[in-house]
């Protein structure tokens, strides 16, 4: 369950970090609101995974899913460059974090 419950973290990390974008220096208010709710549920999510998850781990399958899933929608999203070192570096980010899922108990 705990693994869930990180997965569930990572994506509200996702969420507010392309939240963080809509809130233009957080001078708009519902993107702000949106935000926030995000940041909060998911460092609390992170928080509770890690009550029996390795806290290392934890923290970098929190990181590395948002950092993976920010990129994926920053290209969808704002057109952000795709090229074969961005791509490159993603798979490996993915690789590091299926490595931390199989060699954690």
């Amino acid at each position: 369950m705990s693994w869930i419950i990180l997965l569930l973290a990572g994506l509200f990390e996702i969420a507010w970090a392309i939240g963080l974008k809509y809130t233009e220096g957080f001078t708009r208010l519902w993107p702000t609101v949106g935000t926030l709710t995000a940041m909060a549920i998911s460092v609390g999510m992170l928080g509770i995974a890690m009550k029996t998850l390795p806290v290392g781990t934890a923290y970098a399958i929190w990181v590395g899913v948002g950092a993976v899933g920010t990129v994926i929608l920053g290209v969808v999203l704002f057109d952000e460059p795709v090229n074969a070192l961005r791509v490159g570096s993603i798979v490996l980010i993915i690789a590091g974090l299926v490595g931390l899922k199989l060699a954690t108990p």
